[in-house]
């Protein structure tokens, strides 16, 4: 099971969905370039301490994609229902980038201008793993029907 490449990738994958859920994603600053709210995948966190829960929808993608990767390193007897696994976290993936610009571009009008955290980066090097995992699991596969081919 661990020595094959795309559970190395499966595992990075939940690793780095997990740390980007602990670290802030963005910022908003004003004009005079004060930092007025710090971006969270669960919350807000405003200049004052308070949190807004604006964007949670971002927090429970990154958690169905962390838990959805690491179920996946176990179905390695079932290689396409792993197969679906992986396109579906690649998928949210995706639509995480997609509602991350969202509320980027409502909470904008609000709080100011957002600035891009490096963290925010970490699930485009998962959606890389995840395309990487996908294609190692499809050539096992084809290596699996060859061979059944040949009996």
């Amino acid at each position: 099971m661990i020595q094959r490449i795309q559970t190395v990738y499966l595992l990075i994958i939940t690793v780095l969905s997990v740390v980007t859920l602990c670290l802030p994603v963005g910022r908003f600053v004003d004009t005079e370039g004060a930092v007025v709210a710090e971006m969270y995948n669960l919350w807000l966190v405003l200049a004052d301490g308070t949190k807004s829960y604006a964007p949670w929808a971002l927090f429970v993608m990154l958690v169905v994609v962390a838990l959805g990767a690491f179920w996946a390193i176990f179905l390695y007897k079932k290689r396409m229902r792993q197969v679906r696994f992986t396109i579906f976290s690649g998928l949210l993936l995706v639509g995480y980038y997609i509602a991350y610009g969202i509320f980027a571009y409502i909470l904008g009008d609000k709080y100011g201008s957002f600035s891009l955290s490096w963290a925010a980066g970490l699930p485009a090097v998962a959606l890389i793993l995840d395309y990487l995992a996908f294609r190692g699991i499809m050539k096992d596969e084809m290596i699996v029907r060859s061979l059944d081919r040949l009996r």
